[in-house]
């Protein structure tokens, strides 16, 4: 007996076939059987199995004699024909990862589970990326005492990504229905039903590939026997709930119908014909209308919206509502404001409610228009069009400029009122390169700004012009320009000078240019964040040279996209050939983190390293990165820390930890940190609360993490709940977020009324100098913030993870923390509320750890490191 059968399902589909019989054969677990069962095909499947048998016993056939026109009958014909106490199922288009199966019978013999279920990955083709289902239905690992314990995983309706106790199955005769499409979502139904315990693993173990062009039932979207089909599949996905006494399960799974299912079809609906959407809703509204008001009321706002126009037969309305759902959410025509609510629509309905999206609270800058463009057309070089503006949230002032924005450009609109609350007007442009057109409005009264994208028809035919295409693109149907093919001589260029403008190829060059060329003494290369801003103790510096006017040529390394440059300076593209070259000539660097690691310094080149903060985390060789037994990284970090001829050293304990943790032994400038001058002095470059539209009386909570080594780039520094912070303080506080600059990370727009995003804010001083309070982990932001000895509280949810097998520290932190250190979000609301009291009452923490990190700062670090290195 095999310890485990995957049944492999197939019809005419002779060429993927062999592949996903692969796929199982060459499993890590290699005592299985394969079973194919051929649905009458009328290709070359037999010759297929044929060959596959005789390469392998393991494999066997069975062949019906009619086609089933579904997967449930093949389904049963292989879970019937099992010789193993595990079964799994795969379709012929599909693959299993190679440890897929000993993987799950692993997991399946640990726990004792009836069935594991692991996550599903959708395999793009041909790009071959791996998109996840649903990552967090399938993490953490764990066992599942019943369905009753987590409905959320209805949303799990694959019979593919699970492997089986055979004899649950069969002794609670769990079958597939063999006359309707979507049988797996009645069989896994039932599986949930009579199931006591099952297994979840967060790892992948099906690819269920993804073809542009497939005949796959489930991206049969297009057809209303598809959507006739799957709404049979629910009522009797709920029928068999009821028949297995679960009744109470069947508000959970009709939830999966509204989150999942009919959003399948409302997505694509902008594209449809009047119509077919008047079909399609007709087709689902008797289901809906058995759906309990209290699931309708529970569902995210947009979506119950659709479901209210399908029930009320609103088709043209249902339209406008269906693309909002994706893409970037475009507002309403027309929205009504009362006794703080907000509704979608002209009439107020409790149905209709969206204030949950705070579309109406948003700041001018992020605020929501509607912009419909039609009657596009084209003399073969320009673009008119109609745009119709919808001003639903009334967030237009009275005085203001219109434009349209393609790219960098900015082209003014004349608009004038339509007469249906909004504005109307038509605008000719010529398109070049790349962009998403937006309409734009300025309110003259400060200058600020919000855009939108253009809507228009997504049927619209594409308008081919000299160099670009304008055309309309993605489900909510957006207008978009794209360059077309470049000449076949610029592209070969263009290859080839990718091709030779290697790092490899730039760092022989830079080589050869500091063994043939000396430095010039007066040229100077700053660069800070490795580009990525102009800011920090650099720009200080900077600013010290052109207040005392020394004759040194500034030039200032930004990376790709990056803006904001000094006053009178120059720029250069990191990692560009000018860069190479100001690298060798320059005879002064300064830097905030690090030049290139791999380029030597030229000979007669002063290098000032200003570093970027101190605190209590571990740094240098103590840092995760290089703490490991890696000669070569450590080897290379070295010799860049050799490169320094002057270290820029905030305070006693920073020289204490930082020194001997990177192996540095040169001069040290102890006369505090260059950037954090303007915080004793309490200067500021410009208003915190005009640029980011901050109301009056509010008062600013700077949140400013530090990121995770593990898991750099996806925002999983912000760990406050952030949902729960502005239902409770957005009243009286607004929220300045400062993430850190790995991080690619936004708040969701309907947080944007209590949230601020200041990710990307030039001057991190304005934001402490601005804000009441600072929020925050273990960044060393707490270090230069004590200076301002305002308010700090610490969230810490992860210290044990952090100090132990994360980044590692120096120091206790709940022990010497100048303000008290929380771990749930509860507690950092209660915290807020009596910040006052609790300030007071960590007074002796505070001062402590000012004379710990901040007794050199006296404001006059940038002239006196100025006066000793440059003079």
């Amino acid at each position: 007996m095999p310890d485990c059968t995957v049944v492999v399902i197939s019809y005419n589909d002779a060429a993927r076939l062999p592949r996903a019989v692969r796929s199982v054969l060459g499993q890590s677990l290699r005592d299985l059987e394969v079973i194919v069962v051929d649905d009458a095909s009328t290709d070359g499947t037999p010759d297929v199995v044929a060959g596959l048998m005789v390469r392998d016993r393991r494999v066997r056939y069975l062949r019906r004699f009619a086609n089933s026109g579904g997967c449930g009958a093949p389904r049963n014909d292989g879970l019937d024909a099992a010789a193993s106490p595990y079964v799994m199922f795969l379709d012929s288009d599909d693959e299993l990862p190679r440890h897929a199966c000993k993987s799950l019978l692993t997991e399946i013999e640990r726990t004792g589970a009836g069935f594991v279920s692991g996550q599903i990955s959708r395999l793009i083709e041909p790009d071959g990326r791996l998109k996840p289902y649903y990552p967090s239905l399938f993490a953490p690992r764990r066992v599942v005492a019943g369905i009753r314990r987590e409905p959320e995983l209805f949303l799990d309706c694959f019979s593919t990504n699970k492997l089986y106790d055979t004899r649950l199955l069969r002794e609670h005769a769990v079958r597939f229905p063999e006359d309707i499409l979507y049988e797996d979502h009645v069989f896994t139904a039932e599986l949930y039903a009579v199931a006591r315990r099952f297994a979840i693993v967060p790892w992948v173990v099906y690819h269920w590939r993804r073809a542009p062009v497939s005949d796959s039932i489930s991206q049969r979207v297009d057809d209303l026997d598809n959507v006739r089909q799957r709404v049979l599949a629910a009522r009797l996905s709920d029928d068999i709930l009821r028949e297995r006494g679960a009744a109470d399960l069947v508000p959970h799974r009709q939830r999966r119908f509204l989150r999942q299912d009919l959003r399948v079809y409302l997505n694509p609906l902008p594209a449809r014909d009047l119509v077919w959407v008047k079909e399609f809703a007709s087709i689902v509204r008797p289901y809906l209308e058995e759906i309990p008001g209290r699931v309708l009321g529970g569902m995210e706002p947009l979506d119950r919206v659709c479901c209210r126009l399908i029930l009320a037969d609103r088709a043209e309305e249902l339209l406008v509502a269906a693309g909002s759902l994706t893409g970037t959410r475009a507002a309403p025509r027309a929205a009504v404001q009362l006794n703080g609510r907000t509704y979608w629509g002209t009439s107020v309905s409790p149905g209709m409610d969206i204030t949950k999206l705070r579309l109406a609270e948003l700041p001018f800058s992020e605020s929501r228009l509607r912009h419909e463009a039609s009657d596009l057309s084209s003399d073969g070089e320009r673009v008119r069009m109609v745009v119709r503006t919808y001003d639903p949230f009334g967030a237009l002032p009275l005085d203001w400029t219109a434009f349209l924005q393609l790219g960098t450009r900015k082209i003014p609109m004349r608009l004038e009122p339509s007469g249906e609350g909004g504005y109307v007007g038509e605008v000719v442009f010529t398109p070049t390169g790349k962009c998403e057109p937006r309409v734009g409005f300025t309110r003259a009264s400060d200058g600020h700004t919000t855009t939108d994208r253009i809507i228009a028809d997504p049927r619209t035919e594409p308008i081919e012009l000299p160099g670009c295409t304008v055309a309309v693109e993605g489900y909510a149907g957006y207008l978009c320009v794209r360059p077309g093919p470049r000449p076949l001589l610029r592209r070969a260029a263009r290859a080839l000078m990718r091709r030779f403008s290697t790092p490899e190829n730039k760092l022989r060059a830079y080589k050869l240019l500091i063994k043939v060329l000396p430095p010039r003494r007066n040229l100077a290369l700053f660069e800070s964040d490795v580009g990525k801003s102009c800011g920090g103790s650099p720009r200080a510096v900077y600013e010290e040279l052109r207040r005392r006017g020394l004759p040194i040529d500034v030039v200032w390394s930004v990376a790709k996209g990056r803006g904001a440059l000094p006053p009178g300076a120059r720029p250069v593209r990191r990692g560009s050939w000018a860069y190479i070259w100001t690298m060798a000539r320059a005879g002064i660097w300064v830097d905030s983190h690090g030049f290139p690691l791999d380029h030597p310094k030229p000979r007669g080149t002063r290098y000032l390293q200003t570093w970027h903060g101190q605190g209590i985390k571990s740094i240098g060789f103590d840092a995760p990165d290089l703490r490991a037994d890696f000669d070569r990284p450590r080897a290379q970090w070295r010799a860049a820390v050799a490169r320094w001829d002057a270290l820029v050293a905030p305070s006693a304990e920073f020289s204490r930890l930082f020194l001997p943790a990177n192996g540095y032994t040169g001069k040290v400038y102890r006369y505090g940190t260059p950037r954090c001058d303007a915080l004793v002095k309490g200067e500021t470059t410009g208003d915190v609360r005009k640029l980011l539209e901050i109301p009056r009386g509010r008062k600013i909570l700077l949140y400013a993490p530090t990121y995770r080594d593990r898991e750099m780039g996806g925002g999983t520094s912000v760990r406050v709940d952030l949902e729960l912070l502005a239902a409770e303080l957005a009243g009286e506080w607004v929220l300045v977020l400062r993430t850190h600059p790995v991080e690619r990370w936004s708040p969701p727009e309907h947080l944007k009324h209590f949230v601020r995003d200041a990710g990307s804010y030039p001057e991190i001083n304005d934001l402490m100098l601005a804000s009441d309070a600072l929020l925050t982990d273990y960044s060393s932001v707490m270090c230069d913030y004590a200076i301002t000895g305002k308010p700090m509280v610490f969230f810490i949810d992860d210290w044990d993870d952090y100090r132990l097998s994360e980044r590692g520290v120096y120091h206790d932190l709940p022990a010497i923390a100048p303000g008290p250190c929380v771990t749930t979000t509860e507690e950092l609301v209660a915290a807020i509320r009596r910040l006052p009291e609790t300030h007071r009452a960590y007074a002796g923490r505070y001062a402590a750890f000012r004379a710990l990190w901040c007794a050199d700062e006296r404001g006059d670090a940038s002239a006196r490191i100025v006066e000793d290195f440059f003079s």
